[in-house]
């Protein structure tokens, strides 16, 4: 008898997921499939020329190597850039948020909803107002008129200069070095931890994938040219837009992680002599790990993906600050070159699963063990 119930509440629950299941593997896999297959044809675009060829890899070929693709090597090169520091910024500044609205000051309620409001906003208006304040003739470059001083002369997003120069040419090979230190690294925790046939399986292939980069394999994918690239000084002013948007959520993931910090653990410090850096340093620093750990990827995430922000304050032809997102958006639909823009598409995600994949493997390995 009760098998059968629990037979039938399974059947029951089957039927109640599937046209969910169902929807999300026609709009969801399905077009993800769609664009795969788009990217390894020759596609125009339906009113340019409907016919698809299959040419494979030519497109990938292209965006790596190709002489006019240029604008796409340095999309990339300005999203790792635009992640680290928008990352790092919005931590550092979260977690100084939380710790000064931890020490229960007068108003703090008031004080965090100030903080969080910029994160109810969207990207187009925090974009259209950072636009208006980082203006070269007028906004913060104005403020020292205030005090009688001459007014800034930075020019933000309009700026074409770079720092931190390097060749393209090294660029395949020094990713072949890091990958292959992190599979090692997968493997080894595959065997010693998890024990888990697919981790194992997966670490092998990405294992091979790096021996292919390190020993000479990555000369499809290297310039028979040098190509210099680097941080475009112009990104900085849409770091400081989105950073100020998106410090509110970290400083409230740290707010929550240290509220729920027992204070019989704080007292029991401060007895035992710890000063205030000692318990920060030993004691909460550490219990913030996971909420780190969390944070980096949701705004890893967002960084990877981001379009909206970038394209009000910076514009869509404004090179310097391209991003896969904008470069997808106006290699596809600007310049007809739908199957190059999938493969655009298929490039940002395998970035994003690189950053989303690794953290729900270990995650749901975590709650397995539990």
């Amino acid at each position: 008898m009760t098998r059968s119930f629990m037979r039938r509440d399974r059947i029951i629950a089957f039927l109640m997921l599937l046209p969910s299941m169902i929807l999300i593997a026609i709009f969801v896999y399905g077009f993800i499939g769609r664009t795969a297959y788009s990217s390894l044809t020759n596609w125009k675009g339906v009113m340019v020329d409907p016919v698809m060829d299959f040419i494979g890899l030519e497109n990938y070929r292209q965006l790596f190597t190709g002489l006019i693709n240029i604008r796409f090597r340095q999309s990339l090169v300005n999203t790792f850039f635009f992640t680290i520091l928008f990352v790092v910024l919005c931590l550092v500044t979260g977690l100084t948020l939380a710790m000064l609205l931890d020490r229960n000051i007068r108003a703090k309620g008031i004080f965090r909803n100030i903080f969080l409001y910029p994160m109810s906003l969207s990207f187009i208006v925090t974009g259209t107002v950072w636009r208006w304040l980082l203006n070269p003739v007028g906004g913060i470059n104005r403020l020292p008129e205030l005090i009688g001083l001459e007014p800034l002369t930075i020019k933000w997003v309009t700026d074409r200069a770079q720092i931190l120069k390097f060749n393209w040419q090294f660029f395949p090979r020094t990713v072949g070095i890091l990958l292959l230190v992190l599979m090692l690294f997968l493997v080894y925790r595959s065997l010693r931890k998890n024990k888990k046939i697919g981790a194992f399986i997966s670490g092998i292939v990405g294992l091979l994938a790096a021996l292919w980069l390190v020993t000479g394999g990555d000369q499809a994918l290297t310039l028979a040219y040098p190509e210099p690239h680097g941080f475009n000084l112009a990104l900085i002013g849409v770091i400081l837009a989105a950073s100020w948007q998106m410090s509110g959520y970290t400083m409230a993931m740290y707010l929550a992680g240290m509220t729920g910090i027992a204070e019989e653990l704080r007292e029991a410090a401060y007895i035992d002599g710890a000063t205030e850096f000692q318990m920060y340093r030993y004691i909460i620093f550490p219990m913030l790990a996971p909420i780190t750990l969390s944070a980096m990827i949701v705004l890893g995430h967002i960084s990877l993906k981001i379009f909206d922000l970038i394209w009000v304050m910076a514009g869509q032809d404004n090179a310097t600050t391209d991003v896969p997102g904008t470069l997808m958006f106006t290699t596809a639909f600007r310049g007809n070159q739908f199957a190059l823009g999938a493969a655009i598409a298929m490039v940002m995600l395998i970035l994003v699963a690189l950053v989303i994949v690794p953290y729900l493997v270990n995650t749901l390995g975590s709650e397995q063990e539990l």
